[in-house]
């Protein structure tokens, strides 16, 4: 078996996954302050361990809360994320606490 998905949570083949990585992997890209919060898809399972895949993320560069990370398995769940994440920056909360 591989470790490559698509946006809808089907495997692909690492030829597949190479050519989809040179599409727009964007889910969400907010400011907030001096925090940029980018929300991705990543494709290849970062689930280190038993657990379905995680094939999206969502990291926070710059601000107090610089290189915060969440993953996710779907685009709704990443989707979802990306917003608590953005909300928790906006209401100066720890984003960490939203999950």
């Amino acid at each position: 078996m591989n470790d490559f998905w698509d946006m809808d949570g089907n495997r692909m083949t690492l030829t597949e996954w190479a050519k989809a990585f040179g599409e727009p992997r964007h889910i969400g890209k907010t400011t907030v302050g001096e925090a940029e919060v980018s929300t991705v898809w990543l494709g290849d399972d970062h689930q280190f361990g038993p657990g379905p895949p995680l094939i999206f993320e969502t990291m926070i560069f710059g601000g107090p809360h610089d290189q915060f990370c969440d993953r996710y398995t779907t685009k709704e769940e990443a989707t979802a994320g990306h917003q608590r994440v953005v909300s928790a920056l906006q209401e100066g909360r720890d984003p960490g606490e939203t999950r």
